[in-house]
Parts: C-alpha cells; structure tokens; sequence
C-alpha cells in the first residue's frame, strides 16, 4: 500500500496542533484554577508563558499581580489586548483599585453596552470587575448578573458564583447567594469554590457546624484546595479553638503558595495555640532582612511574648520594651499589658508588673473581668507575693461579688500568709456570708485568722468559729491537719483557762490524730511545772 507523503506530514502536523491546544487549554484552566484559589504566584508561574499568546491566560495574569498589590505591573498586563472583553474587563479592576471610582463605573458601563441580544459574556466581564473590587455599582453588577445568566444557556455555574459572591456585598443578599451557591452544586457536586462559599455564609451567620461541615465537602471535592483549610484555621480561631486552627493551618500551608503572608499567619497561630517556642523560631525567621516596618514590629512583639513562655525572659524584655516603644497604643490590647506584667513579675520587678498589670485591667472593657484578676492574684501568688496577690483576689471580690467560692477562699489565705491579719479577718467573714452556707471552710478560716489574732489563746476568739465548723465536719474530716489545728487552739486557751476537763477532752483528739503530737507534749511539760510549784504558806 502506498502513502501520499505529503498528506500524513500535514495530519500529523495538525494532529500535534490539536494537541497543543487542548494541553495549552488544560494550562490555562490550571492556572485560572489556582487565581481562584488565591495561589496567585502558583497562577503567575503557570500563565506567565502562555499569556503572549492566549489573552484569557494574560487576563487571570494581569488579575494575580492585581490582587499581589502589583498595580502598574497589572495595568501592564490588561494593555497588551485592548480590545479583548477580559482585559477590558482587567483594566476596569485596575481603575477601582486606583481609587478612581468615577472612571470605573463608566468603564464598566461601556463594556457591558457591548452585550448584544445573547450575548452575554460582556456583562459577566463588567459585574466581575465590579463585584470583585471595590467601589463600583453593586446592583448594577446584580442586574447584570441576572441578564447574563438568562440569556446564558449553557453552564451558568461561574456565573451564579459571581452573582452569589455579588448579592454577599449587600444587606439582606444572604439567602439569595445561598441559592446560586446551591444551584451550582446540584449540577457539580466536584465544585470544591462553591462549597467554600457555603461555608462561608454559614460562619457568617454563626452556624458553625454547617460551615464546618460544608468546608469538608470542599475538602472532599478537591483536596487540592487552600481556601477551606484556610476558613476552618479562621473558625477555630475565632472561637478559641487555637490548636485546631494550628492544625488546618498547617494543611493550607501545605497546598498554598506558603507566602510571607501565609508565614505571618502561621507564627500568629503558632502563638496563639501556645506553641511558644516555635512561634519563636519562627518569628525571628521572618524577621531577617523584613523591610516592613509595621511587620517588624509585629514580629518583634509575637518573639517577645513568646520569649516569656519560652524561658528566656531578659531577652524578652529586649524585644517587648522594642515593641511597646513603637507601636500605637491604640492597637495594644489589655491583655498584651497584662503578659508585660507577668514578665516583670517574673524578674522580681514588682512595680512594674503591678503598673502594666493595673494598666491592663482599666483598658479591658469587658464587663466580667473576673478571669484577668485571677490571673494577676496567682501570678502574685506563685511569686509568693501574698499581700499583692490578696490585694488582687481583693479586686476579684469587689469587681464580682457572684465570684466562686476558690477565689472567697484565696483571698483569705493570702491576707493570713501576708500576716494582714484584720483584713483577713473582714475578708473571711464576708467569705462566710457569701459562701458559708455550702462552704464548711469558711467557719474554718474565720477561726485560723481568729486564732492567729489571738496568737496566745487568752480570749478564746477563734473558739465559736471553730465549733461552727466542727459541727459542720465532724470528727471523721477527712483534713486532719486542719482538726489538729482547730484542736490545737482551743487545748491551749482550756490550758490558760485552766479548764481541765476540756483541756483534757481536746488533748485526746489531738493524740487520737497525732500519737506524739509536740504541742500535748508541750502542754504537758507546763502542767508539770505549775504543779510542781511550792504552795503560798498564807503567812
């Protein structure tokens, strides 16, 4: 069989034109793909080559170095096909993000007018621009939308994102972008962008396990996608939940760009999720050759705190004393102040811990600061500071007379380590009538304080607190260094009373408890001399 030569060179030759194409096309979409997913340099790196010849690949070119901040560099981009409806469409977004509003909307005005009878992609290419920047007509971009999609008759899905991602930008639109995210799931159910949607209106409203769950559906759709990693970090964040908002974190790491941006957001969660080292090391990272200086006092700030945690307090004192001297004090938190506290606490400067702590405390509007002054109180405390820990526990009390029974209790047993001993004993009474109902050692401390006023057991005090909290425990408590030393107290006044049948009944309990008890023996040793002393002669 013979061949016509000629003929199989030119199929073979438009064969590997077909081929190029649909492998160039199948690019283009890869890289339109990562634009959407906010990869934008995965989008640059893929559509950079093929934007010479391809004006869609050049249009999602130009809207990566756009949303990168690259204005000029995008303008440049959208130029190279003035009349393309992309690039048209590319240098509206580049007048809104210039500020130039009124340019804009009559920019995209004259490119929507292009639309004729079915033609609708003019429409879809204006109410993009407007929808996806900043201050053009929104219901003009709605109603665009809506025309598009009517005269559209083949798959809307792009469209009825675009209208949903719209009607979010108005109030009351909610429910109307639902039904355009849905509608685009019915007929794919792989559309891993329109399931982040859904989940991103359902954080909106609050409703966290729908938003949870339909961020899973986009996971599942396409594993390959940041944006749900990136939302589930932002919900468990939000609601406290730090070391599952480090563990998506992580993930949407592994699938994004892994920007500066991206490790910014990493070293917050790393801190946040109280892994103080690592955010550490990771800051500092981020901190060799960082020109900005807003991120570099940023940065500077996450090393410092973290350093506190990480057990090299003076160099954080270094880097937090950089921090505070810079940054606006409109944009400190309390609690920043109330961690500068802690620092200073822990190198023994108390001043300025009591300073930064009382600083933290009148910036905090929150109206139960209760957990702030508890903080402080054992902060005090664990420095065995007691008289600046009662005082804190003082300020619990007073800020929140419905405090728990622990911190009634605490306030207490500083003042008597503090050895402020009629403080104690007014913060013990109300400890007792707040609490004494259900709280047996209220009586308990009432008579400890009490007894410690009446260091020499004359006037007997502590006794009806001690009985009150006798009755209340019974001789079976469990505590027995506290019956010890209730009995202790009351053994010694009996002695000095020289009641000796309750002396005697009081240094049993005691010996039942403690068989070689030094305070029976005590006792004792002075029955003896008072015994053994000679008898006046009445003469």
């Amino acid at each position: 069989m013979k061949y016509n030569m000629k003929k199989v060179v030119m199929m073979l030759a438009f064969a590997g034109f077909g081929f190029g194409a649909i492998a160039q096309d199948a690019t283009v979409k890869n890289g339109i793909k990562m634009y959407y997913y906010k990869k934008y340099k995965s989008a640059e790196s893929v559509l950079a080559p093929l934007a010479e010849k391809d004006p869609l690949a050049n249009y999602y070119l130009g809207l990566s170095y756009l949303e990168e901040g690259n204005l000029q560099q995008a303008q440049a981009i959208f130029g190279k096909y003035p009349e393309d409806l992309a690039n048209m469409s590319g240098m509206v977004r580049f007048a809104f993000a210039n500020k130039d509003i009124a340019r804009g909307n009559a920019m995209a005005k004259e490119l929507a007018a292009k639309a004729k009878k079915k033609d609708w992609m003019p429409q879809k290419y204006a109410a993009d621009a407007i929808t996806y920047t900043e201050g053009g007509d929104i219901n003009q971009a709605i109603a665009w939308y809506k025309d598009a999609i009517a005269k559209n008759s083949g798959d809307k899905s792009e469209l009825q994102i675009g209208l949903g991602d719209a009607m979010r930008k108005i109030s009351g639109g909610g429910g109307e972008a639902m039904n355009n995210y849905e509608a685009v799931i019915e007929k794919d159910k792989t559309n891993s962008l329109a399931f982040s949607r859904i989940g991103d209106l359902w954080y909106d409203a609050r409703n966290y396990q729908s938003a949870l769950d339909n961020y899973g559906r986009a996971k599942e759709a396409d594993v390959n996608n940041p944006l749900p990693y990136k939302a589930l970090s932002n919900a468990y964040s939000r609601s406290g939940k730090y070391k599952q908002a480090l563990q998506n974190l992580q993930e949407y790491l592994s699938h994004s760009d892994n920007t500066f941006e991206d490790q910014l957001e990493y070293t917050r969660a790393l801190y946040q999720a109280q892994s103080y080292c690592d955010a550490a090391t990771q800051a500092q990272k981020l901190l060799q050759g960082q020109p900005d200086p807003t991120r570099v006092n940023e940065l500077t700030g996450i090393l410092g705190f973290s350093q506190i945690n990480c057990g090299d307090s003076l160099a954080a004192l270094n880097n937090l004393r950089k921090y505070f001297a810079v940054q606006d004090p409109a944009k400190i938190l309390p609690g920043a102040y109330i961690e500068y506290g802690k620092l200073f606490l822990k190198l023994d400067m108390t001043d300025s811990a009591g300073h930064y702590y009382m600083k933290g405390i009148s910036g905090d509007t929150a109206r139960n600061k209760t957990d702030v002054y508890r903080d402080v109180a054992e902060a005090f405390k664990a420095k065995k500071n007691y008289c600046k820990s009662a005082e804190w526990y003082s300020n619990l009390v007073k800020a929140n007379p419905d405090a728990q029974a622990a911190d009634y209790v605490w306030r207490v047993i500083m003042y008597y380590y503090c050895k402020d001993l009629g403080n104690g004993m007014i913060a013990a009474n109300e400890f007792e009538a707040k609490h004494g109902a259900t709280q047996p050692s209220a009586y308990y401390w009432q008579g400890r304080v009490a007894s410690a006023i009446d260091s020499e057991a004359t006037t007997g005090g502590a006794i009806p607190y001690y009985q009150k909290w006798l009755e209340k425990v019974g001789p079976n408590y469990e505590k027995k260094n506290d019956l010890k030393s209730a009995y202790e107290y009351m053994m010694y006044y009996y002695f000095n009373t020289k009641d000796k049948e309750n002396l005697k009944l009081y240094k049993e309990k005691i010996l039942a408890i403690d068989p070689n008890s030094r305070s029976v023996k005590e006792i004792e040793e002075l029955e003896k001399q008072v015994n053994a002393k000679p008898r006046s002669s009445g003469k």
